[in-house]
C-alpha cells in the first residue's frame, strides 16, 4: 500500500481533498455575524464570569483588578488575531485540532483538541455549579423563603440540580442552530441589561454616599504592576484569561456561519470588544462600591469572593436584586447551552477525521447537530462536576484556576500554529508580518509563560481555595491529571486509529507552499 494512501479501513469522506479537510453535514448559513456575536457573548457568560471570578481576582490583585484586565485582554487579542488568519485559510470546525494537526502533525493537533475539550468540559460543571447556587437564590427572592437558598449547601441537592440543568442544555444543543440563536438573543441581552443597570446603579450609590465602602475611583486601579509580587500579578492574569475565555465558539461554528472565512473572525473581535466594556464598567464601580476591605460585602472578604453577586445583589440594587439573580442563573443556563457548541463540534472532526471513533463523527439528519458527541461532552461534565463537588472545598474556585492553565495550553498551541503554518508568508507584506508572527507569537509565548507559571505556583495547596490532596494543591493535580489523561488516550487511539497519526489524514502543510494548496483548502 502506499504510505500517502489511507487504508481502506480509513475511508476519506466524498469531496475530501489533500490537505484531508471537508465539510461534516452540519447545517451551512444558518448563522449570521450577529448570531455568532450573541453565541459567543453567551459563552464567554458575563455575569457568570463575573461572579465567580471578580471576587478570586481581587484576591489575588485587589483594587488593580481593571488593570489586570487590561492587559490579560491584550495576549487574547493578539491569539485572536492568529485564530483569524487560520480561519480565513481553513474554516473547519475543528479549529484548534485541526490547524494545529496541519502545522504541527497529528499528535500536537490531538493534544490541541484534547485540551480545548477539557477546557469547555471543566467549565460546564462550573457553569451549572454557579446556576444552581442561583437558582435556589432566585427561589429565595421570590418566595421570601430566606432557607431556601441554603439547599444549594447541600451536596446531593446541588448536584441533582447540576444534572437536571445539564440535561436541559443538551437537549437544547441538540437541536438546530437557530433554536440556538433564538434562545440567545433573549438570555444574552436580558443579562447585558442587567449587568449595565448594576454597574450604574453601584456608581449612583457612589455618588449620593449610600455605597458600603465609598471609595473614588482612582488612576492607580489600572496600573496592573501595583499589584504587588509578580505572582500576584500571574496569578491574577490566569484569572482573566477564564475571564476572556470562550470567544472561540465563534470559529468552531465556521462550517454553520454565512461568510464561513470571515464572519467568525469579525464575530469574536466584537465578542471581546462588549465583553471588556462590561468588565471594565462592572469591576470598577464595584471596587467604588465596596472596596477592598475583608468585612461585610468589601471585595477582599473571602467568604463571598467565590460568588459576589450573591452577596452584594442586595445592597447594590435593592429591591431589584431579583434581576440580577436572574441575570447570572440566564446567563449560567444560556453559556452552558451554548459552551457545548465547542467540545462537540472539536470531537465531531476528531471522530470525521479518524482521531477518534467514528460514532463521533455522526450528524443528526433531522437538526444537522453532533448530537452524539454533544451527550458525551455532557456527561462526561456531569460526572466531573459530581466528583469535584464532593472533593474540593470550594469547586467553583478551583475549577476556575484550573480551566485558566488549559486555556494557555490549547491557545498558545493553536496561535504557535498560526506562526509555522503561515512561516511561508512571514515577509510577503506587512499586514502578514504582524497577523501572521508578531501578534501572534507574542500571544502565545505570554500564554506559555503563564501556563508554567501558574503550574509551578499551584503545586502550593494554599493555590486556588486551599484544597489539597497528600499536601499538593488541588489545582496543580486537576491540571496535570487532564494532561496526562489527554496523553494516555492519545496513544490508546494512535494503536487504533494509525492512519491519522500517520498524517495520512490530516497532512501537515504550509500556507502558501504553492497555488495548488490554496484550492484545496476550499470547502466542497
Amino acid at each position: 500500500m502506499n504510505k500517502n494512501t489511507p487504508s481502506a479501513g480509513t475511508a476519506a469522506p466524498p469531496g475530501r481533498r489533500a490537505s484531508g479537510l471537508s465539510a461534516k453535514g452540519l447545517g451551512a448559513g444558518t448563522v449570521g455575524l450577529a448570531g455568532a456575536t450573541v453565541i459567543g457573548v453567551s459563552a464567554i457568560a458575563p455575569a457568570y464570569t463575573l461572579t465567580g471570578a471578580l471576587g478570586p481576582a481581587v484576591a489575588e490583585v485587589g483594587a488593580h483588578l481593571p488593570g489586570i484586565l487590561l492587559i490579560g485582554f491584550i495576549p487574547m487579542l493578539l491569539v485572536a488575531f492568529g485564530y483569524r488568519e487560520l480561519n480565513r485559510a481553513m474554516p473547519d470546525s475543528g479549529t484548534s485540532f485541526t490547524w494545529a494537526a496541519r502545522a504541527f502533525g497529528p499528535w500536537v493537533g490531538w493534544m490541541a483538541g484534547w485540551g480545548l475539550c477539557a477546557a469547555t468540559i471543566i467549565v460546564l460543571s462550573n457553569l451549572a455549579g454557579i446556576a444552581v447556587d442561583f437558582f435556589y437564590l432566585l427561589l429565595s427572592q421570590l418566595t421570601g423563603n430566606a432557607d431556601l437558598a441554603s439547599l444549594a449547601a447541600n451536596p446531593l441537592v446541588n448536584v441533582a440540580t447540576c444534572l437536571a440543568f445539564m440535561l436541559a442544555a443538551t437537549w437544547v444543543s441538540c437541536r438546530d442552530m437557530q433554536t440556538t440563536q433564538k434562545l440567545q438573543y433573549w438570555l444574552v441581552g436580558f443579562q447585558i441589561l442587567v449587568m449595565v443597570g448594576f454597574g450604574v446603579a453601584a456608581l449612583v450609590r457612589l455618588a449620593d454616599g449610600s455605597a458600603f465602602d465609598p471609595t473614588p475611583i482612582q488612576a492607580e486601579w489600572f496600573n496592573p504592576f501595583g499589584a504587588g509580587s509578580a505572582s500576584a500579578v500571574v496569578a491574577g492574569l490566569s484569572l482573566t484569561l477564564f475571564m476572556f475565555w470562550g470567544w472561540d465558539v465563534t470559529l468552531t461554528m465556521s462550517e454553520e456561519t454565512k461568510g464561513s472565512s470571515s464572519t467568525p473572525g469579525r464575530a469574536a473581535t466584537l465578542t471581546m470588544v462588549v465583553i471588556v466594556g462590561i468588565y471594565l464598567l462592572v469591576s470598577v464601580a464595584l471596587l467604588a462600591f465596596a472596596g477592598t476591605g475583608s468585612a461585610g460585602v468589601g471585595l477582599g472578604n473571602p467568604e463571598i469572593q467565590g460568588n459576589v453577586f450573591f452577596a452584594l445583589a442586595g445592597p447594590v440594587m435593592g429591591p431589584l436584586a431579583v434581576l440580577v439573580s436572574i441575570a447570572v442563573l440566564s446567563s449560567s443556563a444560556s453559556s452552558l447551552q451554548s459552551t457545548f457548541v465547542s467540545p462537540a463540534r472539536t470531537l465531531l472532526a476528531m471522530g470525521h477525521y479518524g482521531a477518534l471513533p467514528a460514532r463521533f463523527a455522526s450528524v443528526s439528519k433531522r437538526f444537522s447537530t453532533p448530537v452524539f458527541a454533544t451527550v458525551v461532552s455532557s456527561l462526561i461534565a456531569s460526572t466531573f462536576y459530581a466528583v469535584m463537588r464532593l472533593v474540593s472545598e470550594d469547586v467553583l474556585w478551583d475549577t476556575i484556576t484550573a480551566l485558566g492553565v488549559m486555556v494557555c495550553f490549547y491557545y498558545g498551541l493553536t496561535a504557535y500554529s498560526c506562526v509555522w503554518y503561515f512561516r511561508k508568508q512571514w515577509t510577503a507584506s506587512i499586514r502578514s508580518f504582524f497577523f501572521t508572527l508578531l501578534f501572534p507569537l507574542t500571544g502565545a509565548v505570554v500564554l506559555t509563560i503563564l501556563f508554567f507559571t501558574t503550574l509551578i505556583d499551584s503545586m502550593d495547596p494554599a493555590y486556588g481555595s486551599g484544597s489539597s490532596v497528600f499536601g499538593v494543591g488541588l489545582v496543580f493535580i486537576l491540571a496535570v491529571v487532564v494532561l496526562l489523561s489527554g496523553a494516555v488516550v492519545m496513544f490508546v487511539q494512535a494503536r487504533r486509529r494509525p492512519d491519522f497519526f500517520h498524517g495520512l489524514i490530516l497532512p501537515r502543510g504550509a500556507a502558501g507552499a504553492a497555488r495548488a494548496q490554496e484550492e484545496e483548502l476550499e470547502y466542497v
